[in-house]
């Protein structure tokens, strides 16, 4: 066994009291280093040899073995949701559902090792269980991968677990960058599948790089999937969000175009069509003076656009 560098130790004649041996003790680092232990407690994460905790994890119910003592040592919510161990053997297997079983085993070699792997297909379930689990450190970890390989494909699935847990952080950075990459994340799974409430930042947006014609259809695309899966109509579904799109951007022969197909599948209020056309029937913008008539970065130059930022003249 070798001495730290920094310990020097002396021969001493006479020996002093057992207290002042043990007192000096404390202060002397021994040992090869951590790394090869932490190597050994890596061989030992979701193996069945020596552990007395069962997992079944995922949909595809993989059973994942660890040590009780560990877990608990290292995360409370593990120490909550195992206990003391009562009696002898194995207990009935933990059921974790929700969670794939390739972030938890990421989970487990983070608590027995203090490292991850992590990969740009699975850690977003990684920083999800992370968020659930109340491991603050790997959550970090997560989020600063998440950073350095978000792409148009990942992005939007981003969105919303920074939406879903309150990350306000990594939200800024997704909507930051959908607003530079809009027209190809618009067209993604990822769009389709967000909430309402991931969704609205975006529709707020002023920095959209995509026109408003085409965000009208990628927000009838959307409604369309979410009113397939929750069995609702897709003006419901729509209706959280519906009210952030710009009609007034709109030329006359496209607000009329979208009038007469919101008749043959309801989107868009026909009180909020009823406000477009009277920016039109004003030329002055409507009378909110808000979002409905501000545009975007990557609104397409229509001759009407002239006249939306004038103010209404005063009532005589």
């Amino acid at each position: 066994m070798s001495v730290c560098s920094q310990c020097t130790l002396r021969p001493r004649s006479p020996p002093p009291p057992a207290w002042r041996r043990l007192r000096k003790a404390e202060f002397a680092v021994y040992g090869g280093g951590a790394k090869k232990s932490l190597l050994c407690l890596k061989t030992q994460a979701g193996v069945e040899g020596g552990s007395d905790v069962c997992f079944v994890v995922g949909q595809e119910r993989q059973e994942v073995f660890a040590h009780r003592c560990l877990l608990a040592c290292r995360c409370n919510f593990f120490r909550g949701l195992l206990g003391p161990k009562l009696g002898p053997g194995m207990p009935s297997p933990v059921v974790l559902s929700t969670v794939p079983a390739e972030a938890f085993l990421a989970v487990l070699e983070f608590l027995y090792t203090n490292s991850v792997r992590l990969h740009r297909h699975s850690v977003l379930e990684v920083l999800t269980a992370a968020v659930e689990y109340g491991l603050e450190e790997l959550r970090e970890l997560c989020l600063e991968f998440v950073v350095k390989v978000m792409d148009v494909e990942m992005v939007c699935e981003a969105l919303q677990v920074a939406v879903t847990f309150g990350l306000g952080a990594l939200q800024e950075r997704c909507v930051a960058f959908i607003e530079a990459h809009s027209r190809e994340a618009l067209r993604t799974r990822g769009f389709l599948e967000l909430s309402a409430p991931a969704l609205l930042p975006l529709l707020r947006s002023d920095r959209l790089c995509v026109d408003e014609a085409e965000l009208v259809l990628a927000a009838r695309s959307w409604a369309r999937v979410g009113a397939a899966v929750l069995e609702r109509p897709v003006a419901e579904v729509a209706a959280p969000v519906v009210r952030e799109l710009r009609l007034a951007l709109l030329a006359p022969a496209e607000l009329s175009a979208l009038e007469e197909q919101n008749q043959r599948e309801p989107l868009i209020p026909v009180e909020q069509i009823v406000e477009a056309w009277k920016c039109h029937a004003l030329r002055r913008g409507d009378a909110s003076r808000g979002a409905p008539c501000r545009r975007r970065r990557g609104t397409l130059p229509r001759e009407h656009h002239g006249f939306l930022d004038l103010p209404l003249k005063p009532a005589s």
